[in-house]
């Protein structure tokens, strides 16, 4: 194909900026403005709140992990590249393709569920002429470069940051009683987090909710993949994690803390997005458009570091001879063009899928996707254990790193332990069992591929390299 070329490389044009925001861009999602209800009606007041904290603190643990192997090895491969190295080819090579899977997949449910929510404004034009355009406008975003892709996230990010910043500054407002609810002749302050009970629905129904408080937190680790492509990665990637675990963490708390004391409990639906219900408290007009645009603007911005986060990681399977070579090519502005066509057409079939055989093959693709982020930050723990292990072995110095991971080798085990307890956990949930019937043979036979095929290929190519 005219204007690629296998011997550049991945431009390095991403600032701090971006890379923060990258990673709340992959994080605060549709699934918070409208799945926090969910939690909430499932766990109580105090119960959500403590399972987005303990969410929150398993996903500082893998940044921290992820922080010192991005530094050490800034690749665009990330935790598929640590993996191949540190774990086992096999463990690459079956991390890259789910999460691979997962991402397009999941680039796919985003497109239709905005063709979806335009319908609120438009109900007599088609959601898939909104689906098309979508698509269209994301392909054209990624495919002219990457410093295109960081802008566009940048600014579609910064709505939801603004927006969830704007609510924690009302919302503490009316529970101080500067701003009066309607109805109500006294702040409410936080008398809704205890009226119902520590944990109405008992202690087992917080940790069942806090399997979607940590879906909904993957995404962080985008911030791993974009390391490839940014400026001085020893400066940028450290200043990113740190600033995006803590705010993450600030920001989801503190909104679930506001909504269960403006909102009393019992008055949140699951299918009804919590935000709107305590703007409406509040007086707020137009408090369900003001929502359904952030809600958009969120799953493009999900959207578009999700088509990002899987053409790089197609291309570094390409890279490490686990797909093919062609993957590998370039556009004059570093971007991998038939990386970013494949994975758009994945995403294309998922929205076929969607709409020929939802309770089949596209359950099954969502199936496989439930497991990507969970597989990718054990993959990060586990990694970064071997990684340390081997440094040292080798003479390394703990002091050399550009970015320690602290309390080693604790932080890595608590994090692999943390998700491979979350990761068992679905297995006992209606709504989430499907990911572990179907996601685990998808698991083993993508490790017997690389055993019996890839890596015969790979040692015979290689050994063809050496042999010329």
């Amino acid at each position: 194909m005219a204007g690629l070329n296998q011997e550049q490389s991945l431009k390095r044009e991403m600032k701090s900026r971006h890379l923060f925001m990258i990673a709340l861009g992959g994080v605060i999602g549709a699934g918070f403005f409208n799945g926090s209800g969910y939690t909430i009606s499932q766990s109580g007041p105090l119960g959500a709140v403590l399972a987005y904290m303990m969410g929150g603190f398993i996903m500082y643990l893998v940044m921290l992990c992820l922080g010192e192997l991005t530094v050490a090895m800034p690749v665009s491969g990330s935790f598929q590249t640590y993996a191949t190295k540190y774990i086992h080819p096999s463990t690459g090579f079956t991390v890259g393709w789910i999460y691979w899977i997962g991402w397009s997949s999941t680039v796919a449910f985003e497109i239709v569920t905005i063709g979806m929510q335009m319908q609120r404004w438009f109900p007599d034009i088609s959601p898939w002429l909104w689906s098309l355009l979508t698509g269209i406008i994301l392909f054209s975003v990624n495919a002219f470069s990457a410093r295109s892709f960081a802008e566009t996230e940048f600014w579609f990010a910064s709505i939801k940051v603004i927006t969830i910043v704007l609510f924690i500054l009302i919302g503490a407002s009316v529970i101080f009683g500067f701003v009066p609810i309607h109805g109500e002749t006294s702040a409410p302050m936080f008398t809704h987090l205890t009226e119902f009970g520590f944990f109405p629905n008992g202690a087992l129904a917080v940790v069942i909710a806090m399997l979607a408080v940590n879906y909904s937190l993957g995404g962080t680790e985008l911030v791993g993949i974009a390391s490839g492509e940014s400026e001085s990665p020893e400066k940028t990637i450290p200043k990113a994690i740190n600033q995006t675990a803590y705010r993450i963490i600030l920001f989801f708390v503190l909104s679930i803390i506001i909504l269960v004391s403006i909102v009393p409990w019992q008055e949140i639906k699951p299918n009804v997005s919590p935000f709107v219900i305590a703007l409406d408290k509040i007086g707020i007009p137009y408090a369900a458009d003001i929502m359904n645009f952030v809600i958009i603007t969120s799953l493009l911005s999900v959207a578009n570091s999700g088509l990002y986060a899987t053409t790089r990681m197609l291309y570094s399977l390409s890279k490490a001879q686990m797909a093919p070579k062609s993957f590998q090519k370039l556009t004059g502005k570093g971007v991998p063009l038939l990386a970013l066509i494949a994975s758009m057409g994945i995403s294309c079939v998922s929205i076929l899928a969607s709409k020929i055989a939802a309770n089949t093959v596209y359950t099954w693709i969502l199936s496989v996707a439930g497991m990507a982020s969970i597989l990718a930050w054990m993959s990060i723990a586990a990694s970064q254990y071997f990684f340390r292990k081997r440094y040292l072995a080798e003479g390394g110095k703990v002091s050399d790193l550009g970015f320690r991971t602290p309390l080693y080798p604790i932080v890595p085990i608590l994090a692999f332990s943390f998700n491979l307890i979350v990761l068992i956990s679905l297995a006992f949930d209606d709504g989430t069992k499907m990911t572990i019937y179907i996601g685990v043979p998808v698991v083993i036979i993508l490790h017997l591929i690389y055993l019996f095929f890839i890596r015969k290929q790979t040692h015979e190519r290689n050994s063809d390299s050496i042999n010329k």
